[in-house]
């Protein structure tokens, strides 16, 4: 695989990238270009990008005004700050009129590490799917932040994106991976179960599937990074092949992934599902790789919920 990269990483280098190509797209910040990358756009589109402080909810007011005036505004700071500082502004500013801006998250989840349960965001995407008309993309890795960013800029409305602090491996590097809003990525076959993952799960998922083979389990990989609007064609097939799914997110178990798959197949085919995340529970402040184990975010943990999925299937 080549070297880790942060998806954080991979959001500000596509900024610039389409920047060059439309020159409608302006930057908001919250002073945390460097930690966002956003610092990247600024160095090349200076007269482009602003910085409003540490004044997160006029800052969504500003990207709501510019894009009524055929911008489009690419909002950055902590997913923290976003959803959940924000999200009042997002609701009634942005998602009501239904505005071209794109809030794009950084610093989400467990692996944010030493800044601790603050800003350890385990509930942004449970707070941005309730909002009507808003997409919510969780991309897997750099190839997949810079296919996300490229989508966004195309799709007209409001947009949430959620890119991660920690480097990650690039596991979309094949030539026919395309990217989709709102379409799932088959990553491997399987007919006892499949596990479907979004963000740094998906890689997780492929080790767990490597470490089920030795055991004699078949488990499908499906890559959900659309987690709204979701996938149910997919999921409707795969419910249909393997009888069970076990989804993986660095989120809290309620509301997010998990809760989005188990809401849609309960209304079309109904097969246990388990989840696997952050069970119900703040972060603690540690070092990413330690918390990580701490709150079984790898493949072992998603091996422990294949084992539970099942137990259901067999009863």
């Amino acid at each position: 695989m080549a070297d880790k990269i942060a998806t954080r990483e991979a959001y500000g280098k596509a900024l610039c990238e389409f920047g060059s190509v439309y020159n409608n797209i302006v930057v908001l910040d919250a002073d945390l270009a460097e930690a966002t990358k956003t610092c990247i756009f600024k160095k090349q589109f200076p007269e482009r990008f602003f910085d409003c402080g540490i004044a997160e909810n006029n800052m969504l007011c500003v990207a709501a005004g510019l894009s009524t005036v055929g911008k489009i505004p690419f909002v950055s700071t902590f997913a923290m700050f976003a959803a959940g500082r924000s999200f009042e502004q997002i609701r009634n500013s942005i998602g009501y009129p239904h505005l071209n801006v794109k809030i794009c998250a950084t610093h989400a989840g467990i692996s944010v590490g030493e800044d601790g349960a603050t800003h350890q965001c385990n509930e942004d995407i449970a707070l941005m799917r309730t909002i009507p008309g808003m997409v919510v993309i969780n991309p897997s890795d750099a190839v997949e932040a810079k296919c996300a960013v490229e989508a966004s800029i195309k799709y007209n409305g409001p947009v949430y994106m959620r890119f991660g602090r920690l480097p990650i491996s690039i596991i979309n590097d094949s030539p026919d991976y395309k990217f989709e809003i709102g379409k799932a990525i088959k990553m491997a076959d399987g007919i006892d179960v499949t596990i479907v993952a979004n963000g740094m799960m998906v890689e997780q998922a492929l080790i767990a599937r490597e470490m089920l083979m030795s055991e004699g389990i078949s488990a499908s990989v499906v890559n959900m990074h659309t987690v709204k609007p979701i996938d149910k064609e997919m999921l409707l097939f795969e419910a249909q092949q393997t009888g069970c799914i076990v989804t993986s997110e660095e989120h809290n178990i309620i509301g997010g992934l998990g809760s989005a798959v188990s809401e849609a197949l309960s209304e079309i085919c109904p097969i246990p599902v388990v989840r696997h995340g952050v069970e119900d529970v703040f972060g603690k402040s540690g070092p990413a790789k330690e918390l990580i184990e701490e709150y079984k975010l790898n493949a072992f943990g998603i091996v422990e919920k294949v084992h539970q999925a099942l137990a259901l299937k067999k009863e």
